[in-house]
């Protein structure tokens, strides 16, 4: 099936390529916003914004089949106060600035996908969280989260259907977490992180660029999708499949006093280490979508073959 125009707001990040990667041969036009300019690559065109103020990139929105809004400041962080603002606004003034316009357009977007957090969720190991009966946890990642689609669901826009996609780690190999975790298994530090309990919600940049297309041939779905894929793994499960992959036997484990020191050196916070993420994509499910990496070990081993 061939696609008139796709835009990528914030799309010159990581899943921003892979998302115009999966589109370059479905798609007429890819029309990237994004602060930096970048030279015509075929039929994918970047246009400058600051996801602030309106311009003259509003006009490419008209007639587009599909827009996808990734922007927001990595969370791989401290969480000092200045960090939290910039958390904070770079997801909702984007947002509300794509509402303010698309609600103008005569001709808007088909399907407005907004990018959201399967963080959202409470930690849980106790049952799986869904769209249906997951619990909302609480906390600062949570409170981003909860204005992030707050802001996208209170504009009504009757002609653009509108998703909030709940997104688990993308697992990758030029970016994104695995990177990070397969350095920790090189390293010999591979095993797993605090008591390795924590359930990891994941999903492969592939599924995760496919699900975004099953959505746009699917009208009957909007609201919130979970995406992740269907089997979760806990920490210990999960380094163990990386560790198999790759040929190394055994790792050391990193204990909580050893990952709070970590994280001030690198500047991030442990949350996005020992939350425990356990979330099941029940929606696409339902709907018949039919993962390509349903388990951890094989999407794995498919992200280690690109680099022999």
């Amino acid at each position: 099936m061939t696609y008139k125009k796709i835009i990528l707001a914030g799309g010159n990040g990581y899943l921003g390529g892979v998302l115009a990667d999966h589109y370059k041969d479905l798609a007429d036009e890819i029309i990237i916003l994004s602060r930096k300019t970048k030279a015509l690559n075929g039929h994918i065109k970047t246009l400058i914004w600051d996801g602030q103020t309106e311009g003259d990139w509003a006009n490419e929105l008209e007639g587009a089949d599909l827009l996808i809004n990734l922007c927001g400041k990595n969370v791989n962080c401290r969480y000092t106060q200045v960090n939290r603002d910039e958390i904070v606004a770079s997801r909702v003034l984007p947002t509300a600035l794509l509402n303010r316009v698309v609600t103008k357009l005569q001709n808007p977007p088909q399907l407005w996908i907004n990018l959201s957090s399967a963080t959202i969720y409470r930690h849980a190991e106790d049952r799986p969280q869904d769209e249906e009966t997951g619990d909302i946890g609480y906390g600062f990642s949570i409170d981003v989260c909860n204005v992030w689609e707050k802001t996208f669901f209170e504009v009504n826009i009757p002609k653009t259907r509108k998703v909030a996609l709940r997104m688990g780690i993308v697992l990758g190999l030029s970016d994104s977490a695995f990177p990070r975790l397969l350095n920790l298994v090189k390293c010999g530090m591979g095993g797993p992180q605090g008591d390795g309990k924590q359930y990891m919600s994941w999903v492969h940049e592939q599924d995760a660029a496919k699900c975004t297309e099953w959505i746009l041939q699917h009208p009957d779905l909007n609201g919130v999708i979970n995406c992740t894929a269907p089997v979760p793994l806990k920490n210990t499960e999960f380094m163990a499949c990386i560790r198999k992959a790759y040929g190394i036997p055994f790792g050391l484990p990193s204990p909580p006093w050893f990952l709070k020191i970590g994280a001030i050196i690198i500047g991030t916070e442990t949350e996005l280490i020992l939350k425990s993420r356990w979330v099941i994509p029940k929606r696409l499910l339902d709907s018949g979508y039919q993962f390509k990496f349903s388990e951890a070990e094989h999407a794995i081993k498919d992200i280690l073959s690109i680099s022999k």
